[in-house]
């Protein structure tokens, strides 16, 4: 089969990131992800490894399959820091072009297929991606406007379980023995990019090395087993969901099960068939699982520790949780920048109201004042991660190398090798973390980040919104539901319309960033300063989406 051209793209000073100044190895494990995977097929080449609607891997045949993958993203020109992007639902194939990238040392790019063409389009121009895999519709989508991004040269259809895809006739041509060696790959290169929207209304890239994606399931490897059955249901071209199920699995050694189907019926016959036993989700499928009534309770019956974050959780949730699984639910505090947890609360102590945990063995949390000062237990100030000083993982967390050309905000985000998260919160005296007010004003919509400022960017682009406000209501299932205020020109004609707007809307936002409700205002609050102020906002709406 003939090569795709080739061309190499490289990642230098100028994409604003900042290499570490510490190499630290990891206490337990491989050091790469592509020695993780090789460990994990020499200790148990028939265990099972990857599971899927179409296709399961044992570790042997899985090590085979990215070897394919990684020869033919060689053919497509991959060198060590080429951008490779993957956009499809959870399938293997994703993970497959995943960990082969990561064999090569090039940078991943998750892209959300709930992504509208131009969200899409921002990614793959900003990241430079110069290889995008995806399903067929959304590689079809891609490749019609490639004219509209230079880097990239190479769209591959990737549809899940055809084995008449470009992506499968290729892997099925190449010979894992020609897959290049991995060991040069750099622990801490630039890895993955994983966009995040922006208080400034456009996304922004955070940039992971591989040291970082393998932090987390080296901790986690003392407390989980080669028995575990992980199920991502959550989207995978989440960089977060990346590391809490593939790279992780192949630490322990266990078994990822890839999730197809959200709904609750669905999802429990996924647990059921596939004797999951862990899976990271939202309360929403938490709660949709436990009180659906065509969900019988012995679907659930292998899942003993299901994980349950993003988003609020109601006392009445908390109970049919508790009731259900026999432990309490527990929270935690993380973020894309970290990557993924900080803190998490410990089940045996009790609870502290408000409270998100302590910190996991591999990071230190400390609460700054705004001259960067440590503050004293109790006091509010700015929440900060660095490395620990004690115990096993003492000093081998490393922060972000930082925002895909974003040289200002990684200034800012980053000093003296400490992540400023830009949250507020305090630590109680038994160093239990408290979080005051999140990010900017960001939404938790059923586990997804909604910023109001790149809703709000939207919406002033219709030239009939004179100025509007994009904030959370409270929402006992989803946590919070996004909702507007709009003040609008009068057009001397008739008024503008909800509908209009989320027509409007439509063309530029995933379908979970379009405001369920607008509220037609003549002003909006605003300070001295003349921003709005939108704790003034939110009394506005009466709960009642429309």
């Amino acid at each position: 089969m003939t090569p795709f051209p080739a061309r190499r793209l490289t990642v230098t000073a100028t994409n604003g990131l900042v290499m570490p100044s510490r190499r630290p190895r990891l206490p337990v494990g491989a050091q790469t992800i592509a020695e993780a995977l090789a460990a994990a097929a020499e200790r148990s080449p028939d265990g099972e490894a990857l599971v899927g609607r179409h296709t399961r891997f044992t570790y042997a045949a899985l090590r085979d399959e990215v070897r394919r993958a990684a020869v033919t993203l060689t053919d497509a020109g991959v060198a060590p820091g080429d951008r490779v992007a993957g956009s499809m639902g959870n399938h293997t194939e994703l993970v497959v072009a995943f960990l082969a990238a990561m064999h090569l040392g090039a940078v991943w790019v998750g892209v959300n297929r709930q992504l509208t063409a131009p969200e899409q389009r921002y990614v793959l121009d900003d990241a430079g991606v110069s290889v995008f895999i995806g399903d067929g519709d959304t590689a079809a989508r891609v490749h019609s406007v490639r004219a509209e991004l230079p880097a990239l040269r190479v769209v591959i259809d990737a549809e899940p379980g055809d084995a008449g895809s470009e992506w499968a006739a290729r892997l099925h041509a190449a010979d894992p023995l020609d897959a290049p060696s991995s060991d040069a790959v750099d622990p801490f290169g630039p890895a993955a990019i994983a966009y995040t929207s922006g208080t400034t209304g456009q996304p922004k890239g955070v940039v992971h090395s591989q040291h970082n994606l393998l932090l987390v399931g080296a901790v986690a490897m003392t407390a989980r087993t080669a028995d575990d059955r992980a199920g991502v249901v959550l989207p995978l071209t989440i960089l977060n969901l990346m590391i809490l199920g593939p790279v992780s699995s192949l630490q322990i050694g266990g078994c990822l099960v890839c999730i197809d189907r959200v709904d609750a019926v669905g999802l429990a016959g996924w647990i059921r068939d596939e004797r999951v036993s862990t899976m990271s989700a939202v309360p929403t499928m938490i709660y949709d699982l436990l009180t659906h009534p065509d969900v019988p309770p012995g679907d659930l019956t292998s899942l003993v520790r299901p994980g349950c974050g993003g988003g609020a959780t109601p006392d009445t949730f908390r109970r049919l949780y508790e009731e259900r699984f026999g432990v309490r639910l527990t929270t935690g505090y993380g973020l894309t920048e970290a990557p993924t947890a900080v803190t998490v609360e410990d089940p045996v102590l009790p609870a502290v109201a408000g409270g998100s945990g302590r910190a996991l063995p591999h990071v230190s949390v400390t609460i700054r004042g705004d001259e960067g000062d440590p503050l004293p237990a109790g006091e509010v100030g700015e929440v900060c991660v660095g490395p620990a000083s004690e115990g096993e993982f003492a000093g081998a967390y490393t922060p972000m190398l930082g925002y895909w050309n974003r040289p200002a905000a990684t200034a800012e985000a980053l000093r003296d090798g400490i992540l400023y998260t830009g949250d507020l919160g305090y630590l109680t005296g038994d160093g239990d973390l408290v979080i005051t007010d999140r990010k900017g004003d960001l939404i938790l919509r059923g586990g997804a980040n909604v910023y109001p400022a790149e809703v709000e960017r939207v919406l002033h682009e219709d030239p009939r919104v004179a100025a509007c406000a994009v904030v959370g209501l409270p929402d006992e299932r989803l946590g919070e539901r996004v909702v507007a205020a709009v003040v609008v020109r009068t057009d001397g004609d008739r008024g503008t319309t909800a509908e209009e707007l989320r027509e409007h809307c439509a063309q530029s936002l995933a379908r979970y960033k379009i405001p369920e409700q607008f509220l037609f205002v003549d002003d909006l609050p605003r300070n001295a300063m003349g921003k709005v102020v939108k704790r003034l906002v939110v009394p506005w709406f009466d709960g009642t989406v429309t």
